[in-house]
């Protein structure tokens, strides 16, 4: 599939917004429940939320430049029965206005306790609103998977690793900006925050290998023969059909070589899982803030890297007539 460079922000920016406050609330959660010292000011949550809303605001305007009549962006939302990318339009923006919910708690200071558990965990309004936004995270984590594995025509997509590493992808680049967000804020949860950040990377790196060893055994359901109709045991293309190009070679084809196919593979490998491990671990031992976000941003370019892998890798069955141009 042609990758679309507004889709890639969106799935990139709207992950890391969703790691990000999944991070966040992690860290208010451990702290009510004494497994972590608590933020001293309420203005901790106040800035990662704005953040988190800063990155999904960016991420849902990008997708703007994806639509021919952006005027009629609302119609997508229409066919939500049976459509997940409908389920996404709805969902993101009501987890937008619960993060925003979260934080402005946060930012008044009006937080009653609802209730007690036990003798010492009080449950106040922030936390409440705070699992109400996590529910909603991760339901568009699975609306944003389950619009590329629900195809099943395209074999790399229509796999539960799709919306597995989606989910992980997003939450470990969330963690990564935590933790250096956290550094410069200097918290005490910051090693907490590493510590999750490294974890998430690694696992994010098992299940990123275990789509890709999956996907270079496949093969392909149709052939020559059933993409043009010809039952024959030597058939040989000698030309695409059309002196030029069409839209299909141009929206099902990423038209990349191969070998800068193969490199942007080994690329975004590198950048996504080896080098932010380095540096998340130097930064935690050092105390260095900036190389903690540093840690983020070389993440951050290897998930655009690997986002337009995972656009290209898709072989549409069309390919098979029109072969590679």
């Amino acid at each position: 599939m042609h990758p679309a460079f507004s889709i890639i922000f969106l799935t990139t920016l709207i992950g890391a917004g969703q790691g990000l406050f999944l991070a966040l609330y992690t860290g208010q959660l451990y702290s009510v429940f004494k497994l972590l010292p608590a933020e001293s000011s309420g203005q901790f949550y106040v800035l990662g939320s704005l953040i988190s809303l800063a990155l999904l605001v960016a991420g849902l305007g990008s997708s703007f430049f994806h639509l021919g009549r952006p005027e009629r962006a609302w119609r997508s939302a229409a066919r939500w029965r049976t459509s997940w990318m409908s389920r996404e339009v709805i969902v993101l923006p009501v987890f937008m206005a619960s993060v925003a919910a979260w934080g402005l708690l946060h930012f008044t200071g009006w937080n009653p306790v609802l209730f007690t558990l036990g003798d010492s965990f009080p449950v106040d309004l922030s936390l409440l609103a705070g699992a109400v936004a996590t529910v909603l995270c991760f339901a568009l984590f699975l609306c944003t998977g389950m619009i590329y594995a629900c195809i099943k025509m395209l074999q790399e997509w229509a796999t539960p690793w799709t919306v597995i590493n989606y989910t992980l992808l997003g939450w470990a680049s969330g963690f990564t900006l935590v933790t250096g967000f956290a550094a410069y804020q200097e918290s005490a949860q910051t090693g907490f925050f590493g510590a999750w950040a490294i974890i998430l990377t690694v696992l994010a790196l098992i299940g990123r290998s275990a789509s890709l060893v999956r996907n270079a055994s496949l093969q392909p359901k149709s052939t020559m023969e059933t993409a043009i109709g010809v039952r024959h045991s030597r058939i040989e293309q000698k030309a695409q059909g059309a002196m030029g190009g069409s839209f299909n070679t141009r929206e099902y084809f990423h038209g990349a070589s191969q070998r800068k196919y193969k490199n942007i593979k080994w690329l975004f490998l590198l950048l996504v899982f080896p080098v932010p491990l380095v540096m998340l671990a130097g930064g935690l031992v050092a105390a260095s803030p900036a190389l903690l976000v540093l840690a983020f941003l070389v993440q951050y370019a290897g998930l655009v890297l690997e986002r337009w892998f995972f656009f290209a890798q898709a072989n549409h069955p069309q390919n098979l007539y029109y072969q590679t141009v």
